[in-house]
């Protein structure tokens, strides 16, 4: 699958008389609009189906559309209702298969934001910390939130403003199982771009090669780094080492095979990159917690 990705810090800019964005797409993730009032609205080149992260906090809802969600260190299929909600500088993407649409709202309130001058905002502060992980929402809060989300199309103003502070304080106030952590871990990348740009071409060599026996002296050699620099900068931008970072892109193909189609589990396995049937059964188990036979069967409708 052939993805386009810039490994660079976004930088987001606000348009005048407003202390936040919402944008909206129809069609691709790289044309997005600003949604400025309910009427009003400005074309933007987005960034969602490139490899990056900014200072602003992100909750994004796909209304429609499906692929690969990768989250700090996660690697995960989404779907159509997906809402997800990213903390500061945690890197993310979506490589969607095919057409999609969907809303994202991009603020920045740090500690030292007037906002939280308000008492009645301290109970949202928890939240934030929590959403450095990356929070997958789900259930009643999901429900509620998106509707909240998709209602800022519709408002204008002091009003906007207070049903965006509204949305946060009903997605602090959902149920633990409701909002899930993505990574493993938080992730703080510095503002500099010093080696964003070679992690990402490698980053995007892996997911259109994941399928193919892929070596490190290819990403190396695409890097220009060296093999310790490279160890320890992929490391630091993807939570993972190259190995783990290309199993990871092949097990979920494989989750999305077993799923989507009847071919054997052998099959799937060679199909997506692994060598070893044996080590891909291993490695199902591992993360999933099951055989891949098995979790083709719990999925299953009865």
């Amino acid at each position: 699958m052939k993805v386009r990705m810039r490994a660079a810090r976004e930088t987001i800019r606000l348009s005048e008389g407003h202390s936040f964005r919402l944008l909206r797409w129809g069609r691709s993730l790289s044309e997005v609009e600003c949604v400025l009032a309910p009427e009003r609205t400005q074309p933007l080149s987005g960034e969602g189906e490139r490899w990056h992260f900014h200072v602003e906090m992100e909750l994004t809802l796909f209304t429609r559309g499906s692929g690969t969600r990768f989250v700090g260190d996660h690697i995960g299929a989404f779907g159509s209702g997906d809402l997800v909600l990213l903390g500061e500088k945690l890197p993310h993407y979506w490589h969607c298969r095919g057409a999609s649409s969907g809303l994202s709202a991009q603020w920045h309130f740090p500690e030292s934001h007037a906002l939280w001058m308000f008492p009645e905002m301290l109970s949202v502060l928890p939240l934030f910390e929590r959403a450095k992980r990356g929070l997958h929402l789900t259930g009643k809060v999901a429900a509620e939130a998106g509707g909240m989300l998709q209602g800022l199309q519709r408002s204008k103003g002091a009003g906007r403003l207070a049903l965006l502070l509204g949305l946060l304080h009903r997605i602090a106030e959902g149920a633990e199982g409701e909002c899930r952590p993505l990574s493993a871990r938080a992730f703080s990348l510095p503002a500099g771009e010093g080696h964003q740009r070679a992690i990402a071409a490698a980053v995007r060599h892996l997911v259109a090669n994941h399928r193919e026996t892929v070596r490190l002296e290819e990403l190396l050699a695409l890097t220009g780094l060296s093999r310790s620099s490279f160890a320890r900068q992929f490391k630091q931008h993807s939570g993972r080492s190259f190995s783990e970072f290309l199993n990871g892109l092949r097990l979920e193909g494989a989750c999305r095979e077993l799923l989507e189609s009847g071919r054997p589990v052998l099959d799937i396995a060679l199909a997506s990159g692994f060598t070893q049937v044996s080590f891909f059964n291993r490695l199902f188990r591992r993360t999933y917690g099951c055989s891949p036979s098995a979790f083709r069967a719990a999925q299953s409708p009865a």
